[in-house]
């Protein structure tokens, strides 16, 4: 009868090798998830900042161009008919700001980046 290791003792060679190659193997893994997840949420961070600028540069645009177009209009008021007063036009920015302070928010101001 050949001489047989019973599979505890396998198991007392076979760990502690194991773990020499497995725990350098493993940190490098978890090293390099942690370094992914941290560039990706960097780049997730400056497209949300670039989205913001974007949104607020084009929400200026629009107000100056119908306050522009705004004050055209109230050079030159139309007569008013069967004696109703009517309501004063308000810039785009005017109601934007009336909406933000109804949600109890203030006007979105870009941080200034240093």
């Amino acid at each position: 009868m050949p001489p047989v290791l019973p599979p505890f003792l396998i198991g007392l060679i076979a760990a502690p090798v194991a773990k020499r190659v497995a725990k350098p193997l493993v940190r490098g893994l978890v090293k390099t998830s942690v370094g992914l997840v941290l560039g990706v949420k960097r780049a997730a961070h400056d497209a949300t900042e670039s989205l913001k600028d974007l949104a607020a540069e084009v929400t200026a645009d629009v107000a100056a161009s119908q306050a522009a177009s705004g004050s055209d209009k109230r050079a030159a008021p139309g007569p008013q008919q069967d004696g109703q007063a009517t309501e004063p036009d308000r810039s785009a920015s005017t109601r934007l700001s009336g909406r933000q302070q109804s949600k109890g928010r203030g006007p979105s101001v870009a941080p200034a980046k240093a």
